[in-house]
């Protein structure tokens, strides 16, 4: 069956087109500790009115959701990504019973008509995108609304406004929690928004943490200055000419056991050990592909020295890097968003944004809700009460509107990234 989104600004309908012949994904919304998942075509409804619903509610929440998204055109690409998840994932889910309404916009004026027209009590709005239009449309709140939004600025959460992102707070909880007493750290970090973000909030996970957190540089975003920031934090120049001394002493004493320590000495750049053992490197892009063969370069060697990602390495392309094989990252093994990923690459012939998971699963949750859900207030109760599931990445709550992943800690190898705790 086709699935049918509406498209309010063009006021066209827009058909689902994928081929019928496709596997349908089990759904993978699930409350977390089930033995089953819970099926979100499935009405639930008189197993959680005793729970969450009174006696006598009426059905109030809206079965038509609003999508709201820019059509900027620096974020055409992220829109088109997550509204061909959003397809995707109708499909999959298979449900006439809601519809999803995409309304887009362009500046703060359009995104506040959409919301002036169409909030009013019982509706779910999925986005904006950005931290400034959540903001602005926050005050739509009092109409007894829910909007899922995507925005980065945790500050938003509250109230109506659910943030479903991926947040750097859980990669940190999840690398502190793996790191031990006897791990020294270092950090480095872009002078940009994330890096200094990081940078201003990681004292807050290491200082809980056996760990310690010796040094932490940054970096400009151009790497203009990244060779010489590599070099301050190997103590490269002290190691180099530390060699160079020991060197000369051993060619001064010119004795058999002496040549041949110089012999095996000729063979490395530097001497001594570093203060640290593990390397934080809080980047990703492209840029992750030319600072990690820089580390190696400069006498950082892998062998004693563990590199850290973030999620930002969550990418395949760096999987295969000679110089991030045995790096660690938190995160989760594709193999639960597998099957999602081969069907948007068949469909679109390039495989999906990594991010737009985060749509299909936000998908999943508006359509289990609507299906089992009488109005706003039993929404929010149940959020509030009952925030452990499961999705396309893995388990997740929703702790003060703000999802929190369980995440694993993932270990680069030849070209795959497994779970290693």
């Amino acid at each position: 069956m086709k699935k049918i989104l509406f498209i309010s600004i063009f006021s066209f309908i827009l058909s689902s087109c994928i081929a019928q012949n496709y596997k349908i994904i089990e759904n993978s919304f699930i409350k977390k500790n089930e033995e089953k998942p819970v099926n979100l075509n499935t009405d639930q409804k008189e197993t959680i009115q005793t729970k969450t619903i009174s006696k006598n509610s009426e059905k109030i929440l809206s079965e038509t959701v609003h999508v709201v998204l820019p059509i900027k055109e620096n974020k055409n690409y992220t829109t088109n990504s997550f509204l061909n998840t959003l397809e995707l994932a109708v499909y999959n889910i298979d449900d006439d019973s809601i519809k999803f309404k995409i309304d887009r916009f362009s500046n703060e004026k359009e995104i506040d008509e959409i919301f002036s027209q169409y909030a009013e009590s019982g509706k779910i709005f999925i986005g904006p995108l950005s931290s400034q239009y959540t903001r602005n449309i926050k005050q739509y709140c009092k109409r007894d609304v829910i909007i899922f939004s995507f925005a980065a600025d945790r500050s938003l959460a509250g109230d109506c406004v659910y943030l479903f992102n991926f947040f750097i707070e859980d990669d940190l909880k999840r690398i502190f929690l793996h790191l031990n007493e006897s791990d020294k750290l270092a950090l480095i970090y872009p002078d940009n928004n994330y890096g200094r973000y990081l940078n201003s909030i990681i004292d807050n996970y290491s200082s809980k943490s056996k760990s310690t957190l010796i040094y932490r540089l940054a970096y400009n975003e151009n790497l203009e200055n990244i060779r010489s920031v590599i070099k301050q934090i190997s103590k490269y120049e002290y190691r180099k000419s530390e060699l160079e001394r020991q060197k000369k002493l051993l060619k001064e004493r010119n004795d058999e056991v002496s040549l041949a320590s110089l012999k095996k000495l000729e063979a490395f750049e530097t001497i001594g050990n570093l203060d640290f053992n593990h390397l934080i490197i809080s980047d990703g892009n492209i840029r992750i592909l030319e600072i990690a063969p820089l580390l190696t370069f400069y006498d950082i060697d892998q062998k004693t020295v563990q590199f850290v990602g973030t999620g930002l390495w969550d990418d395949k392309s760096f999987f295969d890097e000679p110089s991030l094989q045995g790096a660690i990252f938190p995160g989760v093994e594709s193999s639960n968003r597998q099957e999602f990923i081969s069907q948007y690459r068949e469909l679109h012939s390039v495989p999906p944004p990594r991010t737009t998971t985060v749509m299909y699963d936000v998908v999943s949750l508006t359509n289990y809700l609507v299906n089992n859900f009488n109005n706003i207030q039993d929404v929010k109760l149940f959020l509030k009460d009952n925030n452990n599931f499961f999705g396309l990445d893995g388990s997740f709550s929703i702790i003060n509107n703000i999802i929190s992943r369980d995440l694993s800690i993932l270990q680069i190898d030849n070209g795959y990234a497994q779970k290693i705790n």
